[in-house]
């Protein structure tokens, strides 16, 4: 079984060469601590920041270089800055080959619930709406189960939805599981995780590949 370090690990396997990558908040931020050597990715941030780098060390840090979610980042080289109309302009213009997210809840056809509670104050659904609709491939970062340990990889959603139909792909600490028309399916298994324990942590639809494979993470 994973934790949010060993998903953010994997994901970052699904980065390419010259992808521009948006990161959403929580454990998709910790995806660019893990971009693979010699490859060059360019994160981008909503809050208008082009060209993210690993999270600083005590003594880099810079209260003025900070990502969508608030967090202290670092810059690469030839980074820029710019205002969140442009920001969002990159966005919705198709520009962001992959967006990483968090979510609530997932369903097995590729909706996504990932902004509200209901009964709990939040102060809006921020970017995530203009990057499920944009994005050219979507890969959700995300526990399998809640804190009751239900499954959060559900038939349906039950959470106001964010987008529809749009996560391509969702990593947990159980697994990885594309989105198929006929629901989850299950391509890899975390280290010392059963099918059958997967199997019984999904509600959602789920079907195993015939080649599924133990997760390796470097």
């Amino acid at each position: 079984m994973l934790d949010k370090f060993g998903i953010a690990k994997r994901i970052a396997q699904e980065l390419r060469d010259g992808y521009y990558v948006n990161l959403g908040i929580g454990i998709p931020t910790l995806v660019a601590n893990y971009v693979p050597e010699g490859m060059e990715v360019i994160l981008q941030s909503e809050n208008g920041l082009l060209g993210i780098g690993p999270f600083p060390y005590a003594d880099e840090v810079d209260a003025d270089l900070i990502n969508a979610g608030k967090q202290t980042v670092t810059t690469t080289k030839g980074s820029s800055f710019f205002d969140s109309a442009m920001s969002f302009g990159m966005i919705r213009s198709g520009r962001v080959d992959l967006t990483v997210l968090g979510a609530m809840e997932v369903a097995d056809n590729g909706d996504i619930a990932n902004w509200k509670i209901p009964g709990k104050m939040v102060k809006g659904m921020g970017g995530a709406m203009d990057l499920v609709a944009s994005a050219k491939n979507i890969i959700v970062a995300m526990q399998h189960v809640n804190k009751a340990g239900e499954s959060k990889l559900l038939a349906k959603c039950t959470l106001p939805i964010t987008g529809l139909g749009c996560v391509e792909k969702v990593v947990t600490e159980l697994g990885v599981f594309d989105i198929t028309p006929e629901g989850f399916r299950c391509v890899e298994y975390a280290p010392g995780v059963t099918l059958d324990y997967i199997k019984e942590k999904t509600l959602g639809r789920l079907v195993i590949a015939d080649d599924v494979k133990q997760m390796v993470i470097g």
